[in-house]
Formats: C-alpha cells, sequence, structure tokens
C-alpha cells in the first residue's frame, strides 16, 4: 500500500472519530447508544468480518501457516504478560491493575481488525482471526486476574470457547472444508454486515473521547510510557520474533500490526466493575488510540520496506 492510501486510512480514522466525539458531545449517542455499539461490534459485526474473511478452501500450506501463526502469536502476548507484570510494578495499585490490563489486552478486535483488512485485505483478517486467539485467552484468564482472583478452569474455557468471535473463526474453518460455495445473498450478506466494522469501532472510540471533561488531564508522563510500550516496543519485539521464526511477510506483517494495537475498551469497563481506576482507564484508552493514529502509518512504512 502507498503512502497515498495510508494518508487516505488515517483521514477516515480521524473523521469518524470525531464524529463520534461530536454524536457523544451533543447527545445524540448516549450511553445505552454506546452500549448498543459495543454489543453490535461483539455481537455482529466482527464475527461477520471474521467468517468473510475465511475465503479459501483448505489445503495443507493453509494448515502450516495457521499453526506458525498461532505459535508466534502466543509467544508475542507472553512477551506482553512479561512486560506487564514488571514495567509497572512500582505505580499505586488502582493504576497498576489498569495498566497491567492494558498492556496484556489490546484493542485488536475493535480496532486490528478493520486496520488490517485496509492494509492486507481479507486474506490479512484470515490470519489475523488466527494471531487473536492467543489474546482472546489471555483476556478471560490472566487479563481478569489482573483486577480479580482467577476463576476457574471451567468458567475460562466457557468464556473463550463460546466468544462470540472464537465461534466465528469455528464457522470460517467449516465454511474452508465445505465441498460448494456459500450461496451467492448469504456470503454478501454476511460480508456487508461485517464490513460495518471499521465505522463502529472508530464511532465507539470516538465517543470515549467525547465522554473526557478536560481533554489536557490525558497526558502524562505514566501515559507516555504505556502507550510507547504498547505501540512500539511490543510489537518491535513481534516483528523481530516472527522474522527470526522464518514467517512469511504477510504473517510478520499482521502479527505485528495486532501487537500495536492500543488498549482496548474493556480495560475501562473491568477497571469499573473490579474497583480499579477508570478515569485513568478512559485516559489509557484514548491518549493511546490518539497516538496509534500516528503509529499505524509508521508501521505499515516499515512493513512495505521489510516486505
Amino acid at each position: 500500500m502507498d503512502i497515498t492510501n495510508i494518508l487516505n486510512l488515517q483521514c477516515i480514522l480521524f473523521i469518524l472519530i470525531a464524529v463520534g466525539t461530536i454524536a457523544r458531545i451533543k447527545g445524540i449517542i448516549k450511553t445505552e447508544g454506546k452500549k448498543l455499539l459495543t454489543d453490535l461490534l461483539i455481537y455482529i459485526f466482527l464475527p461477520c468480518n471474521i467468517i468473510s474473511s475465511f475465503n479459501m478452501k483448505f489445503n495443507m500450506e493453509i494448515l502450516k501457516k495457521f499453526a506458525m501463526i498461532l505459535i508466534f502469536a502466543t509467544l508475542t502476548q507472553i512477551v506482553c504478560m512479561i512486560l506487564s507484570k514488571f514495567v509497572f510494578k512500582n505505580v499505586e495499585e488502582r493504576k497498576r491493575k489498569v495498566l497491567e490490563y492494558a498492556t496484556i489486552c489490546s484493542n485488536a478486535a475493535f480496532l486490528g481488525l478493520p486496520v488490517v483488512e485496509e492494509l492486507f485485505g481479507l486474506e490479512g483478517v484470515m490470519y489475523a482471526s488466527i494471531a487473536m486467539v492467543p489474546q482472546r485467552i489471555v483476556m478471560w484468564s490472566s487479563g481478569i486476574s489482573c483486577f480479580t482472583q482467577t476463576d476457574s478452569f471451567g468458567k475460562v474455557f466457557k468464556r473463550v470457547a463460546l466468544h462470540p468471535c472464537i465461534i466465528a473463526v469455528y464457522i470460517g474453518l467449516v465454511k474452508m472444508f465445505l465441498p460448494f460455495n456459500i450461496p451467492t445473498p448469504i456470503e454478501y450478506s454476511i460480508a456487508t454486515i461485517g464490513g460495518c466494522t471499521l465505522t463502529t469501532s472508530m464511532l465507539l472510540i470516538g465517543t470515549m473521547l467525547g465522554e473526557m471533561k478536560d481533554i489536557r488531564s490525558i497526558f502524562s508522563l505514566l501515559l507516555l510510557k504505556y502507550t510507547v510500550i504498547r505501540l512500539v516496543i511490543i510489537p518491535f519485539f513481534s516483528m523481530i520474533l516472527c522474522t527470526i521464526g522464518g514467517l512469511d511477510n504477510l504473517s510478520v506483517g499482521v502479527i505485528a500490526l495486532l501487537s500495536g494495537m492500543p488498549a482496548g475498551s474493556t480495560t475501562a469497563i473491568l477497571a469499573s466493575k473490579y474497583d480499579g481506576d477508570y478515569i485513568f482507564a478512559s485516559k489509557v484508552i484514548i491518549f493511546s488510540t490518539v497516538l496509534s493514529i500516528f503509529t499505524i502509518p509508521m508501521w505499515n512504512f516499515i512493513f512495505n520496506l521489510y516486505m
């Protein structure tokens, strides 16, 4: 992708976030509307986007790629977990919980998948869906334990195995094995619904920005430290790790890009539920998301040179 397309994508992200911000400030999107957008993303738009991405027929080469992507995405997630435990250990407890979770769990689903689709196409989304499995597992296990005691294995397994996006991966894999093509009206409908992912996710992020009372309060050295780790250091290690491991260029780009996504919106939700500093969590989300608008094209430029 050339620089013009990248600039166009960044302008689109800015505009969609701005629309979401204005809509929240003006009361067009209320609290219940924000919840509706979140539910639409998790239960309808993202799953359809994932299903649409599995548009190739199964062969052994794809199986090998999936296995390699899963292995190196898992290694990347382990790096995130190690960093979360050591980098912020001297931070006040309620803020530390937020930063640990935000280091482990990024916004790869809401922001990552749409960006991957724009930069790498539907094949990239298919790879990304596999690469995100380790994070989804950690999100509902070690991630939750940042705020509370870890649940039993059965509860964690149920949360992960029955997550809508994981179910979409199951459906996508079955689709690859089918000896016939899905009827065109069904295929088109799923693809059209999945196409709402980017717009909805950006509007949702904009609503968070619109809830900030004092925009200047989101700037701090602690937030800058977290953001550099989340958006620069982690994807750098991921890219080096995947390159040493011999992954193909597309797999390296997808895994590294996903690992460089900003803090996930669930950070503030869980902080609020489990007595973390949810106001600070909102600042972490917004600050890292705004800066990701600059780091995403930076990484894409690096990938273009690399590829």
